[in-house]
Parts: structure tokens; sequence; C-alpha cells
């Protein structure tokens, strides 16, 4: 899933760096998610394995996400051998959500 026509035009991350903060989140995806769910239509929940480093690295994608794609809520909750990371949207970013679903999905099955 290279193509990146799914980010909101809201996203004020400069356009020449999407690409590389996408491959930080496939990358965390790829090595740690454990499980993903949707407990609500405009939540994801994803279940990450933790290890020394990776709860200081979810904050820090969560930070900057946040930085850029105002439309996101994070809230990160560290538990037994998980770091747990719930993502929520507004109704009008529903599709971007869908689209993070999938992407996480497939990033998820590389493990």
């Amino acid at each position: 899933m290279s193509d990146l026509a799914w980010v909101p035009q809201s996203c004020t991350l400069p356009t020449e760096d999407r690409p590389l903060r996408v491959a930080e989140w496939d990358a965390l995806f790829a090595e740690r998610l454990t499980s993903m769910r949707r407990p609500e239509r405009l939540q994801l929940r994803l279940d990450l394995a933790d290890s020394p480093g990776v709860e200081d690295r979810v904050r820090d994608l969560v930070e900057r996400e946040s930085g850029c794609c105002s439309f996101f809520t994070f809230t990160t909750t560290p538990g037994q051998d998980l770091v747990r990371l719930d993502i929520s949207v507004d109704q009008a970013h529903e599709e971007v959500l869908d689209a993070l679903a999938a992407r996480t999905a497939a990033a998820g099955e590389q493990r």
C-alpha cells in the first residue's frame, strides 16, 4: 500500500516527509502488532508486543503524528508485555481510520 492518497488534506506534515512517517508506522506494526480490533466505528485498538524502548517509540510517533494530524486522538496504555494504542477520529475522518486499519493489518501480516 504505497499510495498515500488516503492521507487527508488536513494533514500538515510536508508531502515529502509523509512516506517516511508512514514507513515508521509500518515498521512498528510489522515488528510489534499482536492484535487489532475496532471496538467502535471511529476507534481502532492496537496491541503491540512490549520490549525495552517500545513504549517510548510509540509515544514519540504519537506525539509527532498529533502535531500534524490533529484529527487523531491517541491513547497509549502500557500493560503486561504489551503497549495498547487506541486511535480515534471524528466522523469526518472515518475513511482515514479505515485506511489506517487496512494498512496496519497489512503491515501486521508481515510479522
